[in-house]
């Protein structure tokens, strides 16, 4: 375990979504405490499920843990603190103020980019010497997947430098009141970032071409903002010794071993772990003290079951009933690792292979279409809404209309405003919104990110929906928010993709009551890369296959109205004839 040898104080764990962050920084976290360190866990995911792993609830205070002497947690939670931060600004003019500024003032700091600035906020006053943290010898933070994680890091260089340059009025969807004053304390978390005696990275991967191929961008994006103090640990390496007899695990184990041999070249000078996969759900005080260790054995479990619950679909019938309608939005939602670019891309490629227009398009930053697809098809179009592309297109548009009429210095006062880092959330939600108004005319099939990152896209969209309503309301003019599309269900489909794990079903779980209390019903949910509806024959593989049929008849019984179940396959379906092959799965 190099990743853990003379930590410094701040551990920070990232990679692509489904990998084992959680798994590992809570099992690390509790390490530590068994070296008679006091140790804080730091959750900065906005679908954080580290009270899940631990059986305890958490949240946005720190709390101990009463299990485990010495630990204490604490969950970002993005809502609480904008909802604090909010308070800040507009309690000393409650009741100072005419009501109705008040309520303006409100309604300007009710969207996603106070949202992401007070957790940024919540998140940099960890990284400073503060009585807050003075008692603890190490912070370890369970990060959000790759994309989102990135974008918190580059804020700490971005609102520094932007204070450095002044500030703007009014291109964020809240107002930056306040910010003056977190000068020093930005700087001051840049400083600890780049300091490899007190940050370290951890690289988390598996032993998948994808997963590697990102992780190893992540590690130059990362060099590139000063975080150089890295590591790299694979997890879940499937082990030899369980390869032989079952062609489904031998598969597995091959197609790993490839993609180690091509490990990209900026990860082969990386100090590195490989963790074997475990037979146990990663639940519980037990499983976490048994993950980094190598000594487990697992007795030959009892036959797996040969059906699914009742009322379960396949992949393929639900792609029929999606087709009959000819066009309309089909969202994929859910966890971080659990196949949406897979899935969206199959459905994509199968969709267009029966003659529809398709626009297969991705939310996620981290997302790589391309390497999905392996190559191009008739009647699909394939897009990214990239963050930077957008905000650079949407200032462009800003200062050539806006600002077409300025003199020198109010446009001079413009560029700068558009600087701020809020601007890429307006940019992002603009190209969200362009893109679904093509669900008119066509398909289009988004493949978003990772759950908490896609709630703070809903969050723009329905403060968006929230202003419209309010300015349009009285006026009797006919209007349609891109909220309301997603409300109708004769418009939009959303699929929820999850694994039949503990933690991915339960957030999975979240995720829908989320939608629900925004007006969005899921159409239909997918338990994905299953090895209990594989038939697998390995003692591992079997442990985990009965592991997986209580959580796909949670599914079935509690959260979905209408399910299909898609095995884990020998091959990677990678290319469009492997997803066409996939999305055709019939059981």
């Amino acid at each position: 375990m190099r990743f853990l040898d003379r930590a410094p104080r701040f551990l920070l764990f990232t990679g692509k979504g489904g990998v084992g962050k959680t798994s590992l920084a809570c099992a690390s976290a509790v390490h530590l405490t068994g070296e008679g360190k006091r140790v804080l866990l730091v959750s900065t995911d906005p679908a954080s499920n580290v009270g899940q792993v631990f059986g305890f609830p958490i949240g946005h205070r720190i709390a101990a843990l009463p299990a485990v002497p010495n630990l204490f947690a604490l969950e970002i939670d993005p809502q609480a603190a904008a909802q604090a931060y909010r308070e800040r600004i507009v309690g000393p003019i409650r009741g100072v103020l005419p009501e109705a500024v008040v309520q303006g003032i409100e309604e300007q700091l009710s969207g996603a980019c106070t949202t992401e600035v007070a957790a940024f906020n919540e998140f940099t006053l960890l990284l400073l010497d503060s009585a807050m943290t003075a008692d603890f010898d190490h912070i370890v933070f369970d990060t959000a997947p790759t994309g989102h994680t990135i974008r918190l890091l580059q804020l700490a260089g971005a609102w520094s430098g932007f204070l450095e340059a002044g500030k703007g009025d009014a291109s964020c969807l809240g107002p930056m009141a306040g910010l003056e004053k977190q000068r020093s304390q930005y700087a001051a978390a840049v400083d600890a970032l780049a300091n490899p005696a007190r940050t370290r990275l951890v690289l988390v991967a598996r032993a998948q071409a994808s997963a590697l191929q990102e992780v190893a961008r992540t590690q130059e994006e990362l060099a590139a903002i000063g975080l150089s103090q890295q590591r790299l640990v694979i997890n879940g390496v499937f082990p030899s010794d369980e390869a032989e007899g079952d062609p489904l695990a031998l598969s597995i184990r091959r197609r790993e071993q490839d993609a180690l041999r091509a490990l990209p070249d900026a990860l082969r000078g990386l100090p590195r772990d490989e963790l074997p996969l475990k037979p146990f759900n990663l639940i519980g005080l037990d499983s976490l003290r048994r993950l980094l260790r190598n000594d487990d054995r697992w007795p030959e479990p009892q036959a797996v079951s040969p059906a699914p619950p009742r009322g379960g679909s396949t992949l393929s019938s639900l792609v029929d009933e999606i087709a009959e309608e000819g066009r309309g939005l089909v969202m994929f939602l859910g966890k971080g690792g659990v196949g949406k670019t897979t899935l969206a891309a199959a459905v994509a490629a199968e969709l267009a292979g029966r003659g529809h227009p398709v626009h297969l398009t991705t939310s996620d930053p981290a997302a790589h279409l391309a390497d999905t697809l392996e190559g191009s098809l008739a009647n699909l179009t394939v897009s990214r809404i990239d963050p930077q592309e957008e905000t650079e297109r949407y200032r462009r548009h800003v200062l050539e209309t806006k600002g077409a009429h300025l003199d020198a210095g109010g446009r001079a006062l413009l560029e700068e405003d558009l600087r701020s880092p809020c601007t890429e959330e307006i940019a992002v939600f603009q190209a969200f919104s362009r893109i679904i108004r093509e669900a008119d005319i066509q398909f289009v099939i988004l493949d978003t990110a990772p759950t908490g990152h896609t709630l703070l896209l809903l969050d723009a969209t329905g403060a968006y929906h929230r202003e419209v309503s309010r300015q349009m309301g009285k006026s009797g003019i006919r209007y349609t928010t891109p909220m309301m599309r997603l409300q109708d269900p004769k418009q939009t489909k959303v699929l929820i993709v999850t694994l039949a794990e503990t933690t991915p079903v339960l957030e999975a779980a979240s995720l829908q009551d989320d939608l629900r209390r925004a007006g969005i019903e899921p159409w239909a949910w997918i338990v994905n890369s299953s090895i209990a509806a594989s038939n697998p024959q390995s003692a591992l593989l079997r442990q985990r296959a009965r592991n997986e049929w209580r959580e796909i008849e949670a599914v079935a019984a509690h959260h979905a109205k209408r399910f299909a179940l898609v095995p884990l396959l020998a091959h990677e379906p990678v290319g469009t004839g492997r997803l066409r092959e996939l999305a055709n799965y019939a059981g």
